[in-house]
């Protein structure tokens, strides 16, 4: 991840810049570790999919969701999920040049992922992440997606 993304990445989840720890990949890091704030689902949730009220559940199951409500922080298995959905979106922002494409490319099913919708494949898992960057990466470097 450039440093420009970890930036975004870390502005858009919330996690606060401070002069011993500027907002890089190394404070997103821990912050990830320690769990990220709740309102991050909701700030990513309205920039990649606003239309979407499901997205923040394939993030964090409902019943979690509220139970994370109370405590205000998700634990770090749901924080690397956030963190990767971020990257992805942070990635397509760059690459698309604009939210709207960036939204519009990650809601609608890709046939190079065997028909699925790129934002939901990389909620899953970290390998199904990797595939989407690999087909952003198509995008920005000149290969076929």
């Amino acid at each position: 991840m450039s440093a420009a993304q970890a930036r975004s990445v870390a502005a858009l989840l919330g996690v606060r810049r401070s002069k011993a720890h500027p907002a890089d990949a190394f404070a997103l890091a821990a912050a990830v570790a320690k769990g990220l704030s709740v309102d991050a689902v909701d700030r990513l949730c309205a920039a990649m999919a606003p239309a979407d009220p499901s997205l923040r559940y394939r993030i964090v199951p409902k019943a979690t969701l509220a139970r994370r409500q109370r405590t205000r922080r998700l634990s770090s298995d749901e924080s690397e999920r956030l963190a990767r959905l971020a990257r992805i979106w942070a990635f397509a922002v760059e690459v698309w040049g604009s939210e709207a494409a960036a939204r519009q490319f990650l809601a609608k099913p890709h046939p190079l992922l065997a028909g699925r919708v790129p934002r939901d494949f990389a909620a899953e898992t970290e390998i199904g992440a990797r595939e989407v960057e690999n087909l952003i990466g198509g995008l920005k470097y000149g290969t076929a997606v």
